[in-house]
């Protein structure tokens, strides 16, 4: 029976020996008088593949549910009709300036960017959201990555840093970004110091009992699942802090950085795809729980290392995409649209108000640098939209910028759309003035 109804509002969080756990949405949280039925944040997120995908198989035809998904795009089946495949949009600031740095390091601002020395570029759009955004959660927004940055220069005498990084704080610097998952659980759960040896559940679970009898069977339900995952991830980040430690004390040992040695020695996991899955629920947890509302992933940088044993594929990634017609580069393509995938499908099983899902209050957007990383072009960008953004976005569709003309195609307009309907209303962006036609 749900006869218990207690109303909770969504700032309502569990706590006990030092940590605080956001809640998921529950009914409680529509019942008290006055407040909207639909509550629910809207979110962004941008996942980032350097080095180009398969170009030959990344198309989609038709609309809606029934819409046509090339080889590559696969993953995104179930998700068809809160999909929009973009195509054709380019980003004039990264065109013309020479390959690799120069062509990733604004993917997110679309300003022009400086050789040499001194790092100049412009603030990603994520982290305009975040500053018009943060005030209500926590966090402003979560910036993560699946592989160290590097340093240095590159030939076209643009910094790697370039490379290594999409969202950026201000012309000069990028965000700090975070490839460790447990540091990134722990800031996601401000789970600090000594207090990691003790679950976060064993810390919450008076609380939570207290809450499960004030509320309906089914929120109790909902809670108790959500608890649960919470569990499961934070078990995974439990195996990988020790690997983590260990791999501090051996930098320590060799007077190197950590930064500079390879994984596993440096603390990374040693599977990609269990770093990628943990990232991609660690971004869904802090949508959930309303940490955040603004994320990025680094999935991989431009001038990719990563390695693809599982995938048959001998190379690493940024060779592997200089033979981009290969049936191993369109199964890497392929698996980092899987990545896409599971991020969505784990917003999608998280329930919100009015019959909706995380997923359907939020955008998730796939980028990539370059259209074909063989030949180094970037004239039009590969982009994927999964999610409505609250209502604001239709979605299910195809659209084709190509012919349009470029001052109708520019990606900054895109991030004008979006933007607006976040409520974040700018003149102009980066390069763009107008906003994007269709979106």
């Amino acid at each position: 029976m749900n006869q218990r109804t207690n109303p909770i509002t969504r700032r309502t969080v569990l706590q006990g020996a030092g940590v605080i756990i956001g809640l998921p949405w529950m009914e409680a949280m529509t019942a008290r008088a006055g407040e909207p039925t639909n509550s629910s944040p809207q979110r962004f997120a941008a996942l980032f593949m350097g080095n180009g995908i398969s170009p030959k198989h990344w198309w989609a035809k038709g609309s809606g549910a029934s819409m046509e998904l090339s080889k590559s795009l696969e993953p995104l089946a179930p998700f068809r009709a809160k999909l929009n495949v973009v195509g054709g949009l380019y980003n004039k600031q990264a065109t013309g300036v020479g390959i690799h740095p120069g062509m990733t390091g604004n993917m997110l601002s679309g300003a022009p960017l400086q050789k040499g020395a001194s790092l100049r570029g412009g603030v990603s759009m994520d982290q305009v959201l975040a500053t018009h955004l943060g005030e209500a959660t926590p966090q402003p927004s979560l910036v993560l990555g699946c592989e160290q940055p590097i340093t240095g220069y590159h030939e076209s005498n643009f910094s790697m840093a370039y490379s290594s990084h999409i969202s950026w704080q201000n012309a000069n610097s990028p965000v700090p970004m975070e490839v460790y998952p447990s540091l990134a659980f722990d800031s996601l759960f401000e789970n600090q110091g000594n207090k990691r040896t003790k679950s976060i559940l064993d810390r919450v679970k008076s609380h939570a009992g207290a809450m499960s009898k004030q509320i309906s069977t089914d929120d109790a339900r909902k809670l108790d699942e959500y608890l649960t995952s919470v569990r499961e991830v934070e078990k995974r980040v439990e195996k990988m802090r020790a690997g983590e430690d260990k791999a501090k004390s051996n930098a320590s040992d060799k007077s190197a950085p950590l930064a500079t040695l390879k994984r596993p020695d440096n603390g990374l996991p040693e599977d990609i795809r269990e770093h990628m899955k943990l990232m991609c629920d660690i971004v869904a947890l802090g949508f959930q729980m309303d940490k955040t509302r603004v994320a990025t992933l680094l999935l991989c940088r431009d001038l990719s290392g990563l390695f693809y044993p599982f995938l048959d594929v001998r190379t690493a990634h940024h060779p592997a995409s200089h033979d981009d017609t290969s049936e191993g580069y369109q199964r890497v393509t392929h698996y980092y649209v899987s990545q896409l995938a599971y991020l969505a499908g784990r917003l999608d099983a998280m329930k919100e108000a009015n019959d909706k899902t995380v997923l359907d209050n939020t955008c998730l957007m796939f980028v990539s640098n370059m259209w074909s990383g063989s030949r180094h072009d970037n004239s039009h960008v590969p982009l994927l939209l999964v999610g409505g953004l609250g209502g604001t976005l239709e979605t299910g569709r195809v659209l084709d910028y190509r012919t349009k003309g470029d001052d109708n195609r520019r990606l900054c307009s895109l991030y004008l759309s979006l933007m607006d309907r976040m409520n974040v209303k700018l003149p102009e962006f980066g390069d763009a003035k107008s906003r994007l036609a269709v979106i």
